[in-house]
């Protein structure tokens, strides 16, 4: 059998089996729509708000009407007590509640401490987050209006109590996420993440699968067999990753920073060795459905391995190390350096020879697991 045989006979084998072509090309395309869309709108606004005011003072009402007039905030109605309010969260009619305590407005003018309470339905993490990101603004701005008044009862002139209570004008630009949104900090990742996950375990089924019966895979050597499969899972993948790299960022208007050569030269030993490390996996394998399982169990630890979720350092190092053996760890985070943040090469550089030697480590092993099947297919 030559070589592009064998590469056709790799290349039908795939297509032709349900579960790894689900895995492959209906989980690649389902996740480039079904994740991104709940970031679709950035952030989320005009969070339902009710209030629980029992100052009933002019300063509480401007207090209200500021949250209603904040862009994460809308306030839907103004309850009596926080029971009656917390009701309301449960049923889902409110996502969060601001109280304004009794003797609001005299306490602030007597220079007391006040404390106004928010809460927020942490069940929706951004819901939450919108919720009492919005009521601190708020909050801030009625301390300062407090102070602003004093100010003027003193005698001060109002430019000059401007500056005193903003001597520092923060003009904050972001770099890396311009929308300040879920969208361009988020989705980059987690499509490589679906890139590495989806082609573990389509090399994973497909070996698993082989090992229980001869067919065209004992007929070859096996560095034929893993050179066959790595060209034909990469000329596969090569498309997904120009899918999803170029079309989905396109699309989602995610940043791409990187040159297309750039892209290229750093995409080409982040899939070799993920595809290796994949026919190193099926070799440990029999059952067709394990590889979808071991997989998926590490889904989630490899994400916050990579260090864009999660800081590392709220991670124990040896695990952090660990993970240092999966392609996917190091290269998606220096895939995202590269093409959100527009480093120079020469800051991946070390992660670009770091993935080549784990393909050269992977294929050793795939070659051996590969030996081993062979010859306990021949034995049987």
């Amino acid at each position: 059998m030559s070589f592009i045989q064998l590469v056709l006979h790799e290349l039908r084998a795939i297509v032709q089996d349900k579960a790894i072509a689900v895995t492959l090309f209906g989980g690649v395309l389902f996740y480039s729509v079904l994740y991104p869309l709940p970031y679709s709108y950035e952030v989320p606004t005009e969070q339902k708000l009710v209030v629980v005011d029992q100052d009933n003072s002019s300063l509480s009402r401007k207090v209200t009407r500021h949250a209603d007039a904040s862009p994460k905030l809308q306030v839907v109605a103004k309850l009596a007590s926080l029971p009656e309010a917390q009701r309301w969260i449960e049923l889902g009619k409110a996502h969060g509640v601001l109280h304004i305590p009794q003797g609001f407005r005299r306490d602030l003018m007597l220079n007391r401490g006040v404390t106004l309470g928010y809460g927020g339905d942490a069940n929706f993490f951004l819901v939450y987050s919108a919720v009492i990101e919005g009521l601190v603004s708020v909050g801030r701005n009625a301390q300062q209006y407090v102070q602003f008044i004093g100010l003027l009862a003193k005698g001060n002139d109002p430019k000059v109590a401007k500056v005193t209570l903003n001597p520092i004008e923060l003009n904050s630009v972001p770099v890396f996420n311009p929308n300040l949104g879920y969208m361009g900090y988020v989705v980059p990742g987690v499509l490589l993440l679906v890139l590495h996950q989806t082609l573990l375990i389509g090399t994973g089924i497909l070996g698993a699968g082989q090992w229980r019966h001869s067919g065209y895979w004992s007929s070859v050597h096996p560095l034929q067999l893993v050179l066959g499969r790595l060209v034909a899972f990469g000329l596969i993948y090569s498309t997904f990753a120009s899918y999803y790299l170029g079309w989905c960022a396109y699309f989602y208007g995610l940043r791409s920073l990187a040159t297309l050569s750039q892209l290229a030269l750093f995409m080409l030993p982040f899939l070799l060795a993920t595809c290796a490390a994949g026919i190193a996996f099926s070799c440990a394998f029999v059952r067709r459905d394990l590889p979808t399982q071991f997989m998926l169990v590490i889904s989630m630890p490899i994400l916050f391995l990579t260090g864009f979720i999660w800081p590392l350092e709220l991670i124990p190092e040896p695990l952090v190390m660990g993970s240092q053996l999966m392609p996917g760890v190091p290269g998606i985070m220096a895939i995202i350096k590269l093409n959100q943040m527009g480093a120079p090469w020469e800051s991946v550089a070390d992660v670009w020879l770091q993935l080549w030697g784990l393909f050269v480590l992977y294929f050793a092993i795939a070659l051996i697991g590969v030996h081993w099947r062979r010859g306990q297919l021949e034995a049987h």
